[in-house]
């Protein structure tokens, strides 16, 4: 349903988008380009490199690499 609140890892998406400055995709892109690199090594390049908060970086990854198995 169209109505139903967004859950999981998504329900991050406009905030990272907010405080980020970059659109969702552009961020799957970049962690797609470190693939086959593990959760926590995309996660800590995330926080590492461009200052992302854990629970941001976390959820990207996460959602990102559901997408890749589906």
């Amino acid at each position: 349903m169209a109505d139903e609140p967004i859950k999981g890892p998504a329900s991050y998406f406009p905030s990272i988008e907010k405080k980020y400055g970059k659109p969702i995709a552009d961020w799957q892109e970049l962690i797609r380009k470190h693939l086959p690199a593990k959760h926590m090594e995309l996660v800590t390049m995330l926080k590492n490199d461009h200052g992302m908060g854990h629970g941001h970086a976390n959820a990207l990854v996460a959602h990102t690499l559901a997408a890749e198995k589906s």
